[in-house]
């Protein structure tokens, strides 16, 4: 009974994993731009050394690889709010320096004039540095990433000036992971760009992508590894009892 025991607890502890990730996800449903993991799956694996010959481990098989796909559009009509249109990702600068990339378009801008993520992260231009914008102006974002900024104090017809284009990746042909910032990185790799590909890259001025997680769906998933966690409590539970039940035939019968 006490292989039942062991690999039914071996089961709980794998299972966190696929625990932890739902909870990310349904913690992040209402996140701008936030994209699911692929899911957690369990291996079965033989057991090696004395004593374990006849054991099976179960052991939690989960890669972070982004799921890219996209969720609702939410028009907002704020200027410095973006969405990245089909598989497009923005780079931005973490804040350990390197390159990232993200689908968060609610964009800001800081004490210096730099644009910016809500979180902090730097939005990078196409030469890989900031976006400053000067003070006071005001800005307005195109389509294919351009950032323009407009001059209120200027007389008669103020003409927008081009300051930088956003870094825009097709991720399209691309595996990204996510990094312990929830920003995304290429699998594998830090601080590596994206391959260039032939595929215009554009985004969608004054709107934001909501979360790609299906709230229920987490739900039900959530209420799925709780019913398997209580499952294996009780074989355990029932592996304990039925051993007493055993100890107490033997004695009984000695």
């Amino acid at each position: 009974m006490d292989r039942l025991a062991f690999n039914a607890a071996a089961a709980i502890n794998e299972g966190r994993t696929a625990r932890q990730m739902t909870t990310n996800e349904l913690s992040n449903v209402a996140t701008p731009g936030f994209k699911r993991s692929f899911e957690a799956a369990m291996l079965t694996l033989k057991v090696q050394g004395a004593g374990f010959e006849s054991r099976l481990q179960p052991q939690s098989f989960a890669t972070d690889n982004i799921n890219m796909k996209p969720g609702v559009i939410i028009k907002t009509g704020r200027d410095l709010d973006v969405a990245m249109d089909e598989q497009a990702v923005m780079g931005v600068t973490a804040s350990n320096g390197e390159l990232a990339f993200t689908r968060r378009g609610d964009l800001r801008l800081n004490g210096n004039g730099v644009l910016e993520m809500s979180t902090g992260a730097l939005v990078r231009g196409q030469g890989g540095g900031a976006i400053t914008i000067p003070p006071g102006f005001l800005v307005n974002i195109n389509k294919d990433g351009s950032v323009y900024a407009t001059d209120p104090a200027q007389v008669g017809v103020a003409a927008p000036v081009l300051i930088d284009r956003i870094l825009l990746r097709d991720a399209s042909q691309t595996s990204l992971e996510r990094r312990e910032d929830g920003l995304y990185r290429v699998v594998g790799k830090s601080n590596e760009d994206i391959p260039v590909t032939g595929k215009l890259t554009t985004l969608t001025p004054q709107t934001l992508e909501g979360s790609n997680v299906n709230a229920m769906e987490v739900m039900v998933k959530l209420m799925d590894q709780s019913r398997s966690f209580e499952m294996q409590v009780n074989v355990i539970k029932q592996s304990k009892d039925v051993d007493e039940a055993g100890g107490s035939m033997m004695r009984a019968s000695g």
